[in-house]
């Protein structure tokens, strides 16, 4: 059936948000496999790729959530170990996150419910980290689903919205442990929100509004319990072990699926509490402020439009005829919880942790951009030539910050000028490595050595690295591990020049620190030599390649 005037109407906001995610699935996939990995993404890789290989897998909170390895390990295996496979899953979520502004519709108009799309499909930070292999991207996309969701639940619309809560709960958390800090924050926003509700006595308080949604949780339990079940179903399907090759518990191994099930409802928690709260005193702890300023600085740099436009629809927000939108004033609380407890709680001050402030600043920005439009369309249609031109100055100043933010920093070549890209990213010199390795080694199908890594600092026993944790050392192979890896390439290690002297033209491949090439180029007579920075700057190696 044609659909009528009027419900064609109704409907093209939703036409307008899917339009937009198409828009971001594309900008996401244009050279996704350009830029070598940084060195967590080559994590990732190596981990997922083991697990591709051998069907292990174990939740390990140094290395991240679960779910990345899941995702990735499928896309590997579908599309090939490459760099645009890994990346391709979030790359997929990201794009799909313009979708989930109509969780928003009931609390925001169709323009600004479009405009909301616009900002979580254009945004340059979004976008940089949407093409990158993370959990954090995944984790405040999942969370401000379950946003969404909440809204809808509080608003009775549907019993359906408590699953989708329970759903974006669970994956949120098995997508990596910030998780529980941006869940914390949105927590944090609501009871604000429902304080000041309070406190204003209006004709439905928030505490009788709160006191109806439990009286329709209690009539309702059997939906309420369902809910329960969803959150838990996936979050043991996420956390709990696979055995693969081991003997170790697995979930598809027959007699030790309880086994596994403990393992993910209880034994992930203490892993959890140990790694990320136990064991962080001395030494995970970090003065407070620097961390604040890089986190600052990111917004600055790469959400400043959004971050403006949001802090002027919050104070504007709070002094309106209406009183404060519910919606905006718990998307507000939200950043700014998040400002203050995730330079706190995070291990690592780095540019993608700005995500987890830009995805809550987008729903007061993009009122912010729908009233700019509003006001510059109303201009024109009075023929108000100043306020048209002023709209047309401030919509062009945005449209242009974040248009040089994205050809300048999402699609550029890193080096140490990118502000966006952190410091273990290598620069685009090391393309040259990415690109000729597996020239360089030949045939992988034998058993003799075809990478050695020379060096106490790169020293690894074999089998060490296999699964997380692993010794530090292994991290000064990084990304290399990961091309390595890929390509099938048996490896080894040797720390003096003696046992490399044992190894005569054995590998045609030896990779090592730069200040020993001094050293080894007498012993490798035969090889020619290359470096590498295998960051955005410092930390160069050197790799002899066999003639």
């Amino acid at each position: 059936m044609i659909p009528s005037r009027a419900e064609w109407r109704a409907d093209r906001p939703t036409l307008a948000v899917g339009a937009l995610a198409l828009v971001a699935l594309v900008v996401r996939l244009v050279g996704l496999g350009d830029r070598p990995l940084h060195w967590d993404e080559a994590r990732v890789g190596y981990w997922s790729l083991r697990y591709l290989e051998t069907g292990y897998l174990t939740y390990r909170p140094v290395a991240g959530g679960p779910l990345v390895y899941l995702l990735g390990r499928t896309s590997l295996a579908v599309f090939g170990p490459t760099d645009f496979a890994l990346r391709l899953p979030v790359a997929v979520a990201g794009a799909a996150l313009p979708l989930v502004s109509l969780l928003f519709r009931s609390h925001l108009e169709d323009d600004e419910t479009v405009a909301f799309a616009a900002v979580l499909a254009l945004s340059p930070l979004l976008v940089y980290y949407g093409r990158f292999a993370r959990g954090d991207l995944l984790a405040v996309g999942f969370t401000l689903a379950a946003f969404g969701f909440a809204l809808r639940l509080l608003d009775g619309d549907g019993r359906h919205n408590a699953y989708g809560l329970a759903a974006a709960s669970a994956l949120a958390l098995a997508s990596s442990g910030l998780a529980v800090v941006t869940l914390g924050c949105l927590g944090i926003a609501g009871v604000l929100v429902f304080d000041h509700a309070a406190l204003l006595q209006s004709s439905r308080p928030a505490a009788t509004r709160l006191g109806e949604f439990a009286a329709r949780i209690r009539g309702e339990s059997t939906y309420a319990a369902r809910s329960v079940l969803v959150f838990v179903g996936l979050y043991i399907f996420t956390f709990a072990p696979r055995a693969g090759i081991t003997d170790d518990a697995g979930l598809y191994t027959p007699g030790t699926i309880l086994a596994a099930i403990d393992v993910a409802l209880f034994e992930s928690v203490r892993r959890f509490l140990g790694v990320r709260v136990a064991d962080r005193y001395p030494e995970g702890t970090h003065e407070y402020l620097p961390y604040l300023g890089d986190f600052v600085e990111t917004l600055a740099v790469a959400a400043l439009p959004v971050t403006l436009l949001a802090v002027a629809v919050f104070v504007a927000d709070r002094y309106t005829a209406g009183g404060p939108r519910p919606v905006v004033s718990a998307a507000a609380y939200w950043a700014g919880a998040s400002l203050v407890f995730v330079p706190m709680l995070t291990e690592v001050s780095a540019p993608w942790l700005g995500v987890y402030a830009v995805v809550p600043l987008a729903i007061p920005a993009a009122i912010g951009l729908a009233t700019l439009v509003r006001w510059g369309r109303d201009a024109l249609d009075t023929g108000s030539i100043p306020r048209v031109a002023a709209a047309a100055l401030v919509l062009l100043a945005l449209v242009a910050q974040t248009g040089a933010v994205a050809t300048g920093e999402v699609y550029a070549p890193s080096d140490r000028d990118t502000r966006l890209a952190h410091y273990a990213q290598p620069s685009s010199e090391f393309t040259e490595f990415r690109e000729n390795l597996s020239t360089w080694v030949g045939p992988t199908d034998d058993d003799e050595v075809d990478v050695l890594y020379y060096g106490s600092s790169m020293y690894v026993a074999d089998g060490a690295a296999d699964y997380p944790p692993v010794p530090d050392r292994w991290g000064e192979r990084l990304p290399m591990a990961w091309y390595v890896a890929r390509i099938g390439a048996d490896t080894a290690s040797v720390t003096t020049p003696v046992e490399l002297r044992e190894r005569p033209n054995e590998a045609p491949v030896v990779v090592a620190p730069a200040d020993e090439r001094s050293t080894l180029a007498p012993i490798l007579d035969g090889y020619v030599a290359h470096e590498y920075d295998t960051a955005l700057w410092g930390r160069p190696v050197v790799v002899f390649v066999k003639k």
